[in-house]
């Protein structure tokens, strides 16, 4: 029984001793300043979710309007002026314009191969050429508005009906059928 509850204590303990460990030995780029955290949850205990604008504001005031934060294993980069935000979003916007890969979404993208989320590279650049040329094109857009109209009319419709029977219309479930709607009708003509 005790040898039960040792191998997975040892484990778990070799673990909080090495992964702090490997993290400090590997080479990393230089970060900007942030709050010291702790080995697995980093900066999380710190955060005040109640307030996370004015957290966040007192932090940028001590480390500067670039800062780093560790939420978990995922390192952050908290960006608190304009000045800044200009310099990685306009000069600098390359470097920062890929999203992070998840394991889950690589699989259900069928290895990154969409346009929505794969990370930016000549596979990108090539897929947003030819949507734009064909897929999102003046004449493309266009041959869509009988389905766009009809689906505007059908809303309203659905609308009057529920209106004329005194019962209340929910905006945002209107929104997402019709927009459900159009797009099943523009692609498979069916809708829900």
């Amino acid at each position: 029984m005790a040898l039960f509850l040792i191998i997975p204590s040892a484990v778990l303990l070799l673990l909080l001793i090495l992964l702090p460990i490997r993290r400090f030995l590997s080479k990393s780029l230089p970060l900007p300043p942030g709050p010291p955290g702790l080995p697995i949850i980093g900066n999380l205990h710190q955060l005040d979710i109640s307030d996370l604008a004015v957290y966040l504001w007192g932090l940028s005031k001590r480390y500067g309007p670039l800062m780093s934060l560790r939420l978990g294993n995922v390192q952050t980069l908290v960006v608190s002026s304009a000045e800044m935000a200009k310099e990685i979003l306009k000069t600098n916007d390359l470097v920062f314009c890929t999203r992070p890969i998840l394991t889950g979404y690589k699989r259900l993208s069928y290895d990154n191969k969409d346009i929505v989320l794969s990370p930016y590279n000549e596979y990108w650049r090539e897929m947003r050429k030819i949507s734009t040329l064909h897929l999102f094109s003046m004449k493309q857009v266009t041959s869509f508005r009988p389905v766009r109209e009809q689906e505007v009319f059908d809303m309203i419709d659905r609308m009057k009906t529920q209106s004329s029977k005194k019962q209340v219309v929910n905006l945002s479930d209107e929104t997402m059928v019709l927009t459900s709607n159009y797009l099943q009708g523009g692609f498979w003509e069916e809708t829900i």
